[in-house]
């Protein structure tokens, strides 16, 4: 161990030069946004897509027009919109077809004051209308709103999307970064030693591996978004402590656009020279802290298992003993060792940009939230809506109301929760008893007995008697005990007949025995009778207790069948809560940016083709389903034919051009989104928007965005055709000239200082430059035909065969690119001819060569932790940190 000590005090030897490892680069996609200032005049035409789109948000109506004019002639500002903007404003009115309104191209033309005009005084006279559907109290107050709100938007959106141009440019960048070496990093440890002092050292290592194997990837991303950009492609580097050997670099990024990392800059006017160099200063900047803050802002782990987990670890521990056989104290330093990056910021491109603002991107991702929360309001206790006292028989139609020809009210609820009751107690049947005797003419007394069945009570008694009187003289008497005795049954000479008389009690009011129930026995007497018949006919009336038990039974078997339904209800609310969530939650991360991406595109096609534009018409999709097709699995195109007619293609094919222009002329995989806040939308929704959440953060914040900034970039070659539809209104429509000039002049750009994607097999004789070359020259050069020797600083990095770039681009329109014919010696080129004469001696004159990586802007050196530890004996104190 002394030897080693040794070796350490005499100092590490000189490491050799590290190797610049350039197959281990990693790259990162990055562009910088620079929005464009056009000086243009008020009255100038253009921004057709931006006033189509305001036009029929207005929603024209038979007669606005008429009275938009009116409104304007009584207040003196007539001259304000003229009458050709009047006349093409009106043939927007509802139309029966929309291929009957105007070319776009021709309200382009219309000034955008003029629009602006007539959408105020529109907005006006909707908030009259209004007011005074709320005081005459009309039903169609909810419609006059509604239109008094889409103007106010068309209006606002209007004002906005022409007070600043829309177009700007996007220069395309890429961050590389590659390992250059190892160097010591910051102090770990540190061990001191008195002379002769021995220590023990104990390092402990180990490590666990966990496998795991399913057919499921697992992405778990952590980002941070900044300026609202909803896309982060950051460069990540993680070292685990305690030795575990987890040493990680990974390159993430998310799909919702093709330019990951965004930044912007600004610039007064378009000269293509100005505006790189103040991009790229901003791009710099941006791209170091990109670099800067990569390991702590980014990690992204991916699993790939098939339920199987399998879990091994070993440990190693060793120990060492350290001794100070010298006569001074030392030190011994143990220092991180850090990895270190060449980075570089190429710029290998640009774009022209077009933006535009969309409300409510995430609308449609929405809906399973709506729908969470519509399932979510169906949840509570029950209720069971239906009260003791309805349990009645009267008579219901099938809306409840009372019908005569209707059903009883306890059969229709029985109807309503399915489930069938117990009917209604039937009427009583009466008791009849009877009996016959032959009398001896004294007192005789006859009982008659009955039993009232259960759940009845008596309501009268009638009796039927037929007396035969003896052979005495005296008066025969008839009577029944306890009963009111009638007059008519006494003292008679004569045999005696009784129909149908109702026996009465005492007071002569309430019939006999009425409500009794139960086992009862009434006496009749005879006096002077020979041969007598009694009979009884005992009426009935149903209980209270017995009605009131039926009611009961009645609602607890209602009861039970809308509990049993209701929990059967909740328990299938539940499940499909479960479903969205779960629809909502287990959904890979690639698929996420591309549902969102698809979301940006249907923003995109709305916002240019209009409210008239259907993805799928009515007809036709009427047409599919007279024909029976199957739509709600997507497979209706699978059959040989789909039997439409030629009118139906008609509709379906309507925009079929204008879609495959917009598809060819953007590039969507470099489209660029930015969301804005909540608090864009409208505001009876902010409490909903506001509650929005979602496992991943990208994901969430699409989803509580109000409206979003999407920043369209125009594929290479389609730059004047695309200001020519945007401005214009219509492919191949005239537009302002300072439009189109920086379009062409993008385009020119482009071609000149980026040489674009490398072959995938180039020849071996075929010039490579993959850097590119930079130098100036201070010579006078003139316009020649013929191949031109140009003095120059340094030509040893340029390569015969490759175009160069000469001058900058500015208002002297002098930028040129030629070919590299030869290079005599290192401080001189020849090019193949020049257009342009380039004064060297009042400015020097850049030349660049554009590599296949692009231009090189920046480069710096970053550091990132490694897993391995430098030891260092007695380190000077002044030179570590």
């Amino acid at each position: 161990m002394a030897d080693i000590l040794s070796a350490a005090a005499s100092g590490p030897p000189a490491p050799p030069s590290a190797p610049v490892l350039d197959n281990s680069a990693r790259e990162v996609l990055k562009g910088t946004l620079v929005p464009l200032r056009v000086p243009t005049a008020h009255d100038d035409p253009g921004g057709g897509i931006v006033k189509l789109g305001a036009v029929r948000q207005l929603a024209l109506a038979p007669g606005d027009t008429d009275e938009v004019r009116d409104r304007l002639r009584a207040g003196h500002a007539a001259e304000g919109v003229s009458g050709e903007a009047l006349d093409l404003l009106r043939r927007f009115e509802e139309q029966p077809a929309a291929a009957l309104r105007p070319d776009p191209a021709a309200l382009s033309r219309v000034p955008a004051a003029e629009l602006a005009l007539f959408a105020g005084t529109l907005v006006e006279l909707r908030a009259e209308r209004l007011r005074e559907a709320e005081r005459a109290g009309a039903g169609d107050a909810g419609r006059a709103a509604q239109a008094l709100n889409t103007a106010a938007v068309a209006l606002r959106g209007l004002t906005v999307n022409t007070a600043a141009p829309p177009i700007g440019l996007l220069n395309l960048e890429r961050i590389e970064m590659v390992p250059v070496g190892i160097q010591r990093g910051e102090l770990v440890s540190t061990i001191p030693l008195a002379p002769g002092e021995e220590t023990a050292v104990t390092h402990k290592e180990w490590s666990v591996t966990s496998k795991e194997f399913t057919t499921i990837v697992t992405d778990s991303l952590e980002a941070v978004s900044e300026t609202g950009v909803t896309d982060n492609t950051d460069l990540a580097q993680s070292t685990s402590s305690q030795s575990q050997h987890s040493n990680q670099f990974n390159i993430t990024g998310t799909v919702q656009g093709g330019i990951p990392i965004i930044s912007g800059s600004s610039t007064t006017g378009f000269t293509a020279q100005g505006s790189e160099s103040a991009s790229a200063a901003e791009s710099v900047k941006h791209a170091r802290a990109t670099t800067q803050k990569a390991s702590s802002r980014s990690r992204r782990e991916h699993k790939v298992t098939i339920s199987t987990t399998t879990v091994t670890g070993s440990e190693e521990t060793s120990t060492r003993m350290l001794k100070n056989t010298g006569n001074d104290p030392v030190r011994i330093d143990y220092f991180s060792l850090m990895r270190k990056w060449r980075v570089r910021l190429y710029r290998y491109g640009l774009r022209l940009t077009y933006d535009i603002a969309v409300p409510e991107p995430g609308a449609s991702m929405r809906r399973a939230y709506a729908e969470l929360e519509l399932l979510r309001s169906r949840q509570g206790p029950f209720e069971f809506p239906v009260r003791h006292a309805d349990i009645t028989t009267d008579l219901v139609d099938q809306d409840g109301h009372p019908s005569p020809t209707g059903v009883p009210k306890y059969q229709w609820l029985a109807d309503r929760y399915g489930v069938t009751v117990r009917p209604h107690p039937e009427e009583p049947t009466p008791l009849t008893v009877s009996s016959h005797v032959n009398t001896d003419g004294n007192w005789w007394f006859l009982d008659l007995e009955f039993d009232v069945p259960g759940g009845t009570h008596i309501r009268e008694i009638m009796l039927d008697a037929q007396v035969g009187k003896d052979d005495s003289d005296d008066k025969m008497n008839f009577d029944v005990i306890g009963a009111r005795s009638e007059p008519t049954w006494r003292n008679l000479s004569d045999a005696l007949i009784i129909r149908d008389h109702r026996i009465m009690s005492f007071d002569g009011a309430t019939p006999y025995m009425r409500g009794f129930t139960g086992r009862h026995k009434i006496t009749f007497f005879f006096h002077h009778s020979e041969r007598v018949f009694v009979g009884l006919g005992v009426r009935l009336d149903l209980t209270d207790e017995a009605v009131e038990q039926w009611r009961t039974d009645v609602w607890n078997t209602l009861y039970n069948a809308a509990q049993t339904r209701y929990f059967a209800e909740q328990e299938d609310i539940a499940a499909r809560i479960a479903a969205v969530k779960d629809g909502l939650a287990n959904v890979d991360t690639l698929t996420l940016r591309r549902e969102e991406s698809d979301e940006i595109m249907k923003c995109v096609l709305r916002f240019v083709l209009g409210s008239d534009f259907d993805f799928m018409p009515a007809d036709v999709l009427a047409a599919f389903l007279a024909a029976h097709v199957d739509l709600q699995h997507g497979i209706g195109f699978d059959g040989p034919s789909l039997g439409l007619s030629s009118e139906q293609w008609t509709l379906l094919r309507r925009h079929e051009d204008l879609v495959r222009f917009i598809n060819q002329a953007i590039e969507w995989e470099n489209v660029v989104t930015f969301l804005y806040s909540y608090f864009w939308d409208v505001p009876p929704s902010w409490p909903f928007i506001r509650q929005l959440r979602h496992p991943d953060p990208t994901r969430q914040a699409f989803l509580r965005a109000g409206s979003a900034r999407i920043v369209l970039t125009v594929r290479k070659g389609w730059e004047e055709e695309w200001m020519r539809f945007a401005e214009g209104g219509a492919v191949g429509a005239p537009v302002p000239a300072p439009y189109l000039t920086i379009a062409q002049e993008i385009a020119a750009y482009d071609d000149r200082n980026y040489p674009g994607i490398p072959p995938a097999n180039p020849e071996r004789a075929a010039a490579r430059l993959q850097d590119a070359a930079f130098t100036t020259s201070s010579s006078d050069l003139a316009p020649s035909p013929n191949p031109v020797n140009i003095k120059v600083g340094n030509s040893s990095a340029f390569v015969v065969g490759l175009p160069v770039v000469l001058d900058v681009e500015d208002d002297r329109r002098i930028q040129e690119a030629q070919v590299v014919v030869a290079i005599p010696d290192a401080t001189h080129i020849v090019v193949e001819r020049l257009s342009f004469a380039h004064r060297g001696t009042q400015s020097p004159v850049p030349i660049l060569q554009p590599g296949e990586k692009g231009a090189l802007i920046a480069e710096w050196h970053e550091y990132t932790p490694s897993s391995g530890t430098d030891i260092a004996l007695t380190s000077n104190l002044a030179t570590i940190s």
